[in-house]
């Protein structure tokens, strides 16, 4: 697997391998402030693993989620098609994108079918879809009516 946050890996056997992506993106976390460490890993449509992390700043709209940063980092290197997202937080937390990560991942999955795998708080890995987490989300569509 990979060993930086923002190196292309292989792409994952299991939905447990895209979780551990997540979770070892999560180590490079820059969480000062909240210390509350976010990890993700997106599956890219080619099959390779762009991961993520939060990184916190002082001034706190500033701050940008491990989802954004692995999107960017993926859009950066001219994937924009992605199949699955999976996202990792610290141990006992159930976490699911937060509002504003969910209208980026929109973006990039017109049609809602984007996996979303992260883990409830006992532990256990848990998938949707970003069109179960966003109905009827704002898209270009909207924008062209």
């Amino acid at each position: 697997m990979t060993s930086s946050p923002d190196a292309p890996g292989p792409a994952p056997d299991r939905p447990q391998d895209l979780l551990a992506e997540a979770e070892a993106a999560r180590a490079f976390a820059h969480a000062p402030y909240s210390r509350f460490q976010v990890g993700a890993a997106l599956l890219c449509a080619d099959g390779t693993v762009q991961r993520g992390c939060n990184v916190e700043n002082a001034s706190f709209g500033a701050t940008i989620c491990a989802e954004r940063t692995a999107v960017a980092a993926a859009v950066a290197r001219g994937q924009t098609r992605f199949v699955a997202i999976a996202i990792a937080g610290p141990e006992g937390v159930a976490l699911t994108p937060c509002g504003i990560c969910r209208q980026v991942l929109a973006e990039f999955s017109q049609d809602g079918a984007l996996r979303v795998l992260a883990r409830d708080a006992a532990g256990a890995p848990f998938a949707t879809t970003l069109g179960a987490l966003l109905p009827s989300a704002f898209g270009q569509a909207q924008l062209r009516g």
